[in-house]
């Protein structure tokens, strides 16, 4: 087959998960065979760009008329068989969608998260989940500032949700959704269940398997109050004053909180903050955890970093909320503990360190449901059988001068 991927990229200062699961799909299609194409722009262009551009690119968030009319021209010259959407905040927009439409191109999008139906993405705010503006109008959102904590800033995110929803709901074929828990909750704030389908991120076999117990907690992501790391702070304080747990917490990432976390580990030898790793050093890391943490506050549509513990056989304490409690099987994979609660977190983490054979057993529990659900070769069945029916199911193939793809 021959796929368009269109994608804006956020910025390098926050590296995030999401480029990565686009950049993996790409290079997992092209080694199958399929021709990729990329139609991308880069948030990190946007420093670049003249004052006069920089001040437009808000107006231009809801609804982009160059981008429309430049990937109708790629569309004509390239003619793909599939137009493949990740993120179009901020510099794509859904006018993407409407370029597609124009030369008869079908097309799937992935949901990375939950900007269908929350301006922010996050269904979080002031430190707890919020609903506010799933089903009705963003209004909320810009009342409360929930983008960047401005209101102005939130404006033009909230009134592309409101005006381009409709856009979006009818001009993609296909909907991938990253988890059953995402799913569910954009089936339940009215999106067309019929166009959501499941198909989980896959990742990568590190290469690397963890051997022995581990040396060391591992926090690997955005260090930020949703992603939870206050309450590891918290949770990590009770245990060293009880003792510790006979190994240090590994803070490795980088984020809002960056510099509050580098001061809480400063002088310890409990905790080792590292900052912001590339993907061999978050590899290492990780094969050599005895468990890798995750206490989001927030309902997480996936955890990538999840999954990457279970390949190299470490076991996960995660909260119990959003696809965390579905990726991680308790008992059987990892431990969950209640979110926010920092005396929960701290238990499980108790448990998972120091009971070996329970920790030997969570890790080769992962590496079976690695290998069951989130390979490779597992995600690029989903992919290519999701692009298939779309196909099928599109305008007739002698539009394009060609037979259908196999």
């Amino acid at each position: 087959m021959r796929v368009l991927v269109v994608h804006n990229r956020y910025r390098s200062a926050q590296p995030s998960g999401e480029d990565r699961v686009v950049d993996r799909e790409c290079a997992l299609l092209a080694e199958a065979g399929h021709e990729v194409d990329l139609f991308e722009r880069r948030s990190d262009d946007i420093a670049l760009m003249s004052l006069p551009q920089r001040a437009l690119v808000p107006v231009r968030v809801p609804w982009n008329p160059a981008s429309r009319h430049e990937l109708r021209a790629r569309l004509r010259a390239d003619r793909p068989d599939i137009v493949h959407v990740h993120n179009t905040f901020p510099l794509l927009s859904a006018s993407v969608l409407a370029a597609c439409a124009d030369e008869e191109v079908p097309v799937v999008a992935s949901l990375h998260n939950y900007q269908q139906v929350c301006p922010t993405g996050t269904l979080h705010r002031a430190g707890s989940d919020c609903t506010e503006c799933v089903g009705r109008l963003p209004l909320p959102a810009v009342r409360h500032g929930c983008y960047r904590d401005s209101r102005l800033a939130t404006l033009p995110v909230a009134v592309a949700r409101a005006a381009t929803r409709r856009v979006w709901w009818s001009g993609v074929a296909r909907f991938f959704c990253v988890s059953d828990t995402q799913r569910r909750i954009l089936v339940e704030a009215g999106m067309p269940p019929d166009r959501l389908t499941v198909k989980h991120h896959f990742v990568p076999d590190p290469g690397l398997l963890r051997s022995g117990p581990g040396e060391h907690v591992l926090y690997l992501g955005r260090l930020s109050d949703p992603k939870g790391l206050p309450t590891l702070m918290r949770a990590w304080d009770s245990l060293a004053a009880a003792g510790g747990i006979g190994v240090p917490l590994v803070l490795a990432g980088g984020g809002e909180l960056e510099e509050s976390a580098r001061r809480w580990a400063r002088g310890r030898a409990d905790v080792r903050f590292l900052g912001l790793q590339d993907d061999a050093g978050c590899r290492r890391l990780t094969a050599a955890a005895s468990a890798v943490v995750l206490p989001s506050t927030t309902r997480e549509t996936f955890g990538l970093v999840v999954v990457e513990a279970m390949a190299t056989g470490v076991p996960v304490v995660a909260s119990r909320l959003g696809a965390l409690a579905e990726l991680v099987v308790e008992g059987r994979t990892g431990l969950l503990h209640e979110p926010g609660d920092p005396a929960s977190l701290a238990d499980a983490l108790r448990t998972v360190v120091t009971d070996r054979d329970l920790n030997r057993s969570l890790g080769s529990g992962g590496r079976r449901r690695y290998e069951e659900a989130f390979t490779p070769a597992v995600g690029l069945e989903a992919l290519v059988s999701g692009y298939r029916e779309v196909i099928a199911a599109s305008s007739p193939r002698e539009r394009l001068g060609r037979p259908a793809p196999r």
